[in-house]
């Protein structure tokens, strides 16, 4: 078991950290205060560099690399913020790999193609008013006829909704009750009767667009079937790899934290004295390290342990995603408090990646379904939440 990146993975770090630091701080701060995302011409320049689709085939124009790279990329981006980052997520562990794996070959290919010359965007559009962690009771419906498919009803809480390309819309497809009637299909933007509600106004998450999508009896080609009804395990394993996003973010914020409070603590004076002399500090500070460093563990065994599909176990994701919720909580508002009137003030961004941090144990399964999956599986049976 080897805990050391090779050379080429370090290489990528360094290419990442260069790029992130060194570009992405003025657009970060932009995009914090419109709450636009990413522009189009931004995206291009990640493309150029080879940030989106890290982990996606190189005949479906990715670089062909592991997940680890991918996250290794992801955690420098989101140093700098969430909403920066957000591209490099959605192509290295969003929906467009669930529609790789699945999808009708020849629209697989070009989307992913565009989606790594960063000329595409693709959002996942799972929740509902009235489906949310009960996601097997999703009421969205889709009925084929002849070759279209027919797709009407609302989706909430669509990370990129009015403004991403295209999105992977889980619906019904069948009577089947439960999963067993759920599927997924690609509905690209600009159809007729695709709709969306007002922009979200978050508490953080700034720079991540949201808003509800209506879908009035919205037509798609037949090829745009991601996958039939009967496949929802199919979706939720491709999902595992979100989590590990999710995960990543997470400790990406947690991780900027203690940058920033460790080079602050040695600098700021109190008492005649660096902050960093107090012992109460230091021991703060230790805990702080120890969350970061095993989440970072944890995610990296997950993707490291991914299996001949390339994707993680639930077990795996869980772990992750829910420790590294949990920790970048704790590590956020660690950071604002040893900073003090600094972290609480908007203009050091201590503040800001509190808010974000929140988000993440919300996103993607919230932290306590995390631990039903973990419970799971170390029992070996899945739970009847209805029951």
């Amino acid at each position: 078991m080897d805990f050391e990146l090779n050379d080429d993975q370090r290489a990528l770090q360094e290419a990442a950290r260069r790029f992130a630091q060194g570009e992405l701080k003025p657009l970060a701060l932009e995009l914090e205060k419109t709450n636009e995302p990413v522009p189009a011409e931004w995206l291009r320049r990640y493309a150029e560099q080879g940030f989106l689709g890290i982990n996606l085939p190189s005949e479906f124009g990715g670089l062909g690399l592991s997940n680890l790279d991918a996250m290794i990329v992801l955690e420098e981006f989101v140093k700098i913020s969430c909403a920066v980052a957000f591209p490099v997520f959605e192509s290295s562990a969003g929906p467009i790999h669930a529609i790789a794996r699945n999808a009708d070959p020849e629209m697989a290919r070009s989307l992913c193609q565009r989606v790594c010359a960063g000329d595409a965007v693709v959002a996942v559009s799972m929740s509902e008013p009235n489906a949310g962690t009960a996601l097997t009771d999703l009421s969205t419906r889709a009925r084929i006829e002849g070759d279209e498919i027919v797709i009407s009803g609302q989706k909430r809480w669509c990370s990129g909704g009015g403004h991403a390309d295209g999105y992977l819309v889980y619906c019904r497809l069948s009577d089947e009750p439960g999963a067993k009637g759920l599927g997924a299909v690609f509905v690209d933007s600009g159809r007729e009767g695709l709709s969306f509600g007002p922009q979200e106004e978050l508490m953080g998450f700034r720079g991540i667009p949201s808003a509800d999508i209506f879908l009035d009896d919205v037509r798609v080609p037949k090829s745009h079937l991601v996958v039939p009804a009967g496949g929802f395990r199919r979706l939720m394993e491709a999902f595992d790899l979100e989590r590990c996003g999710n995960a990543t973010m997470s400790m990406g914020l947690a991780a900027a934290a203690l940058d920033q409070v460790l080079a602050y603590v040695d600098e700021r004076r109190q008492f005649d004295k660096p902050l960093a002399d107090f012992q109460a500090v230091q021991l703060r500070l230790a805990d702080m390290a120890m969350r970061v460093e095993a989440s970072r563990l944890l995610i990296w065994r997950a993707v490291s342990r991914s299996d001949a599909e390339g994707l993680p176990s639930l077990a795996d994701a869980s772990l992750a995603k829910c420790f590294a919720n949990e920790v970048t909580r704790e590590v956020c508002g660690s950071a604002v408090q040893l900073m003090g009137g600094y972290g609480y003030h908007r203009e050091y961004g201590a503040e800001q990646r509190l808010r974000d941090s929140w988000g993440w144990g919300i996103a993607g399964g919230t932290i306590d379904i995390q631990k039903v999956n973990i419970a799971a599986a170390l029992l070996g049976r899945r739970f009847n939440q209805r029951a």
